[in-house]
């Protein structure tokens, strides 16, 4: 059985896909969920689902070195063999990508390599995209640059907002990310596309 720790920084919407998919005959479970807010709305639910949190306040240190530092001593403890960026919106340094390598996914919403970093609905409406969508990948030290290991395609429709195009493609990560997870854990890393 894998254990899976999961990196958030929100409500955790991508953590609890995961984490309510690794059930039953799945072939991992989560250990950990770890945030760099104190305040993430998806460390209470992980809390109520009985999986151990870490809060690791990015604020509280002086650099990044000292704050992956005190993240990895917690990541580490739990002993993972997989770690899930689920919503982790700080970037990381190769040090600590090196640290976890092969054994790293996050998921992005974007059809990468198309418009890797943020904004990614907004670059897509500009860009008259007729199509938007999201992304598991493995963690590289090139920033959403790492080997593809799924992809859920989402029409772009007339009159999308970046909060609409947003909303649905959000219904697919919930979707993508559990399945590619499921895969990963068996060491399947054939990349799976949904629609």
């Amino acid at each position: 059985m894998k254990r899976v720790a999961i990196l958030i920084s929100g409500g955790g919407s991508n953590m609890l896909a995961l984490v309510q998919d690794m059930t039953g005959d799945h072939p991992a479970r989560p250990v950990l969920v770890a945030s760099n807010d104190p305040a993430a709305g998806g460390l209470a639910k992980a809390r109520a689902l009985g999986i151990p949190t870490a809060a690791v306040d990015h604020r509280a240190y002086p650099d990044r070195q000292a704050f992956e530092t005190a993240l990895a001593a917690q990541i580490d403890a739990a002993q993972p063999d997989i770690l899930c960026l689920a919503g982790f919106m700080r970037i990381l340094t190769p040090g600590f990508i090196r640290r976890y390598q092969g054994r790293m996914l996050n998921i992005h919403p974007s059809l990468l390599p198309k418009y890797p970093g943020l904004h990614t609905h907004a670059r897509a409406l500009a860009a008259g995209d007729d199509q938007a969508g999201c992304t598991v990948h493995e963690v590289t030290e090139d920033l959403d640059a790492g080997p593809i290991l799924g992809q859920a395609r989402v029409r772009v429709l007339p009159g999308d907002t970046q909060d609409t195009l947003a909303a649905r493609v959000l219904t697919h990560e919930h979707r993508l990310y559990p399945a590619v997870l499921r895969r990963f854990a068996t060491g399947d890393r054939t990349p799976l596309t949904l629609d």
